[in-house]
């Protein structure tokens, strides 16, 4: 019988040999999941053996992330803004990045907004995230995807609660009701060219959907679309707020001037420029 320290090596020089960027890490957490026990708890008990039945069911979870699948995809989840989100296929990965935006947008706004809109919601991440934040706001999210919405639904049914976010299922403003403008729109659209897409990592290119990563051969078909059209559904002094792609300001500042609006770019914290944020 293999204990856990002789497992986990073997799997981190397996990993390591098929070019997985970070073969401890997923090595503890891939262990740790199929075993039902925290990261840390299998430093305190390494040299326990794992039956036949326990490697049975870890095999095939090692296989899947030597083939490149995302992490997340594998276990499951990912934890943003305090929330933990299922994860899946149907919808782009949530990125210590968009927890960055929203991070940024509760700094930028100095009163609570009444109506929030999330648009390519995805799993949901920044519509529940802001529902959590802004509990008494009206908060609507937008999908293209089905199969997204559907995801974004039961993670909303996890979190916030089913009744909390209205979601609608179309391309940006399009299916959206007559209503009152909104006071916060955020996005988290594709941006990236289709060069940058073939360069991307394995886990990008192969398991991610491309819908919800490239957009058209300069990563700017969807911006513009959005930029173009988001003063018709912004409330005065309302704020659009997206993640956007680091090389983009110069055309992201001439949409919003042909659309009547001023732009400014913001950095991450690795210092990248990669915020957008719009005010009317």
């Amino acid at each position: 019988m293999l204990s856990i320290r002789e497992v986990k090596e073997r799997t981190e020089s397996f990993f390591a040999s098929k070019g997985v960027p970070n073969p401890k890490l997923d090595t503890d957490i891939l262990i740790a999941h199929s075993l039902g026990m925290k990261r840390l708890e299998l430093y305190l008990d390494m040299d326990r053996p794992l039956t036949e039945a326990q490697l049975a069911e870890l095999r095939p979870l090692v296989k899947r992330r030597a083939n490149r699948e995302p992490l997340q995809y594998i276990v499951g989840t990912v934890d943003f803004c305090g929330l933990r989100l299922k994860t899946d296929a149907r919808a782009l990965i949530p990125r210590h990045e968009t927890e960055e935006l929203v991070e940024l947008v509760v700094e930028q706004l100095k009163a609570a907004p009444k109506r929030i809109l999330d648009l390519g919601t995805g799993t949901g991440a920044l519509a529940l995230a802001l529902a959590t934040q802004y509990p008494e706001a009206e908060v609507a999210a937008v999908d293209l995807s089905a199969d997204a919405l559907d995801l974004a639904r039961e993670n909303a049914q996890d979190s916030v609660g089913p009744e909390r976010v209205s979601f609608y299922q179309g391309s940006w403003f399009e299916p959206l009701p007559e209503g009152a403008p909104f006071d916060l729109i955020v996005s988290n659209p594709p941006y990236l060219t289709e060069v940058e897409m073939t360069t991307a990592e394995p886990e990008v290119t192969g398991h991610e959907p491309h819908s919800a990563l490239v957009s058209g051969k300069d990563g700017l078909n969807d911006l513009r679309l959005i930029l173009a059209e988001v003063a018709h559904y912004l409330a005065p002094g309302g704020l659009l707020a997206m993640e956007t792609g680091i090389a983009q300001k110069e055309q992201l500042d001439v949409f919003s001037g042909r659309a009547g609006l001023k732009g400014q770019c913001l950095e991450d914290l690795s210092g990248r420029p990669r915020f957008y944020f719009v005010r009317r």
